[in-house]
């Protein structure tokens, strides 16, 4: 007699097709530059000779990618918008050899499910191609038609049916200039293919596709910067690295002009971006980062490609060996082109220094005793200002407006260290003085005040000067040139890419006006891609004070010296730069008497 098997109710339950494919695009598509990324890729491994990208309102209406590749067959295009289904790899072991841009198996049909999406494609020896229309992850059109050579690929309304993800996109010029940075990426590492990108109708990157790379380099980064970079041809054992850096004088003041590609695919990686910090770390200033755009040729069994869902992360199987290949390679390229003085002591040795021998015993070793963790310190330079961080300050007790002022009294400036900090004795002991900080914090309250009360002095320019920008830089520009405007800079678009200053704020004098006007182009540039909330006017006015203040290696005379003192006394907070960093530090007499036991 047959048992019968008892049943119980089930937790556990398999999810429908089309939730599993929005959840593939949570991993997936995180942008619209996440589109792009996935469809130029699919069309470089196409073979495609020209790509054309045309988005509207930085993407988030429309999305179009139209290749000359070798499209695909009405079969192969109803596979393609499968989960897992691709022809670039067939079997497990194949993952472990993988020379094109995938393979995940899951783009098209992740970006489907969050689009309303049209594929249209055509093999070259067919006579019709294909049309399919997918919305909400089902297909709706299919049908066979005539159509061009190659893909085109439509997304329109991304995230229109998962209103979560669309309420966390930024703004159109944000989101355009991740595009373009992704699609000048490209253009670096395939100039044999012609790229444009179209926003709005209006054509905002080109590159012409040729043979020689230095047409890419021209497009990419604009003809001034184009014509300083220097190129790197290094092998190290399996490893061949290729690629272009910067002098060590061609410096930006964010890693945003740097790019790596491990077999021409575009990745982030912690090891490629220290090697190059300490191959310059000794030529470039603290906080000035190099522009770089490195290529590593790698064997494809010694890197996995697949551990990011986007793949813009690799994992090497010899970390420590594709550190100091590329630390090689571009110090290899600074000697042999002039750029790094080779009189420098131990430099070309440096790598193979061994750690110092530990002292024995017997021998007496003098070390500084630790600095003060920077709360401590802050905490420091209140309580010497007489403000309690711990107990809220009655109104009554609050010090007066100008309490530096007191701590200057009889002040005279001795000096300067290094051409970086200011050496002051008072009647309150020994000053030493942060000049950049000094100075960025006297111009950002002089900058917020002028802004409320008056506008601001402008000296204008006997002749303009012209700024040729990067794709990523003149996209933004637009959404934040009046602010940068009403703090003193007759500045306005030139073109497609370039802009022409006529003015700067009168009290810059004589300086570099160039280096600061790019150096806060740049900056700008970067704080609005990288931070979550909205670029605020006070953060504008605080990047612009820091880029105008005089530098750390700038030589004060004692007049400009003492006039930054007398300056510093008059601002509302003396004891904090507008970025949080302490501006003075204070050695008091009774401290100095203790030092030398005369207490």
């Amino acid at each position: 007699m047959a048992q019968t098997v008892q049943t119980y109710p089930t937790r556990i339950h398999l999810l429908e097709e089309h939730t599993v494919n929005r959840i593939a695009a949570g991993e997936v598509v995180e942008r619209p530059a996440s589109v792009v990324k996935e469809l130029v890729e699919n069309s470089i491994d196409a073979g495609a000779r020209a790509i054309l990208v045309e988005v509207e309102q930085g993407g988030k209406r429309l999305i179009r990618v139209v290749d000359d590749g070798e499209g695909m067959s009405p079969a192969d295009a109803v596979l393609s918008i499968q989960r897992h289904a691709t022809s670039k790899i067939r079997t497990a072991d194949d993952l472990q050899s993988i020379v094109t841009l995938g393979f995940r198996g899951e783009a098209l049909p992740s970006i489907a499910a969050v689009s309303r999406f049209e594929l249209l494609t055509k093999r070259a020896d067919l006579d019709t191609g294909m049309r399919l229309v997918v919305e909400n992850g089902q297909v709706v059109e299919a049908e066979e038609c005539a159509a061009r050579d190659g893909t085109v690929v439509t997304v329109r309304d991304l995230f229109y049916n998962t209103p979560a993800r669309l309420k966390f996109l930024k703004s159109t010029a944000t989101e355009l200039s991740h595009i373009t940075e992704l699609v000048t990426r490209f253009a670096l590492a395939f100039p044999e293919i012609s790229f444009r990108l179209v926003h709005n109708g209006q054509e905002i990157f080109a590159s012409q596709g040729s043979s020689d790379p230095r047409h890419a380099l021209l497009a990419v980064f604009g003809r001034d910067v184009a014509r300083e970079l220097r190129t790197i041809d290094y092998t190290e054992g399996n490893l061949h690295i290729t690629g272009y850096v910067s002098p060590p004088h061609l410096t930006r003041p964010t890693r945003a002009m740097q790019s790596f590609f491990v077999n021409r695919r575009l990745v982030r990686h912690r090891v490629l971006s220290r090697a190059l910090d300490d191959a310059y770390r000794t030529l470039t200033p603290e906080g000035r980062y190099p522009i770089a755009a490195i290529f590593l040729n790698v064997p494809p069994y010694s890197v996995d490609v697949n551990v990011h869902p986007t793949k813009a992360e690799v994992k090497f199987a010899h970390e420590g060996e594709v550190y100091h290949a590329v630390l090689n390679a571009v110090r290899q390229s600074l000697l042999q082109q002039g750029m790094m003085p080779s009189a420098l002591p131990g430099l070309q040795s440096e790598m193979d220094i061994s750690p110092a021998p530990r002292p024995t015993p017997a021998q007496t070793v003098w070390q500084p005793s630790p600095l003060p963790p920077q709360e401590v310190l802050h905490a420091e330079l209140m309580r010497r200002a007489g403000i309690d961080l711990t107990q809220p300050t009655p109104v009554d007790t609050l010090p007066s407006a100008r309490p530096y002022a007191e701590m200057l009294e009889g002040f005279q400036v001795l000096g300067q260290i290094e051409r970086t900090y200011i050496i002051a004795s008072s009647l309150r002991g020994l000053l030493i003085i942060d000049q950049h900080v000094a100075h960025e914090r006297v111009l950002y309250e002089k900058l917020t005040v002028l802004r409320q009360k008056q506008s601001i002095p402008v000296q204008h320019l006997l002749t303009p000067l012209v700024f040729h920008l990067d794709r990523r830089t003149a996209t933004l520009l637009g959404e934040h040139l009046q602010e940068i405007q009403s703090m003193g800079f007759v500045i306005e678009p030139f073109g497609s890419d370039s802009v022409v200053l006529r003015g700067v704020p009168a009290w810059l004098g004589q300086r570099n006006v160039e280096a600061i006007v790019r150096d806060l182009l740049d900056e700008i540039s970067e704080l609005g891609i990288q931070r979550r909330l909205p670029l605020t006017d006070e953060t504008l006015v605080a990047t612009t004070a820091c880029k105008m203040a005089v530098k750390a290696g700038d030589a004060l005379s004692h007049a400009e010296m003492t006039h930054l003192l007398q300056d510093l006394a008059e601002t509302e907070n003396p004891y904090l730069c507008p970025h949080g960093r302490p501006v003075v530090l204070v050695l008091s007499i009774e401290e100095l008497e203790k030092r030398f036991k005369r207490g």
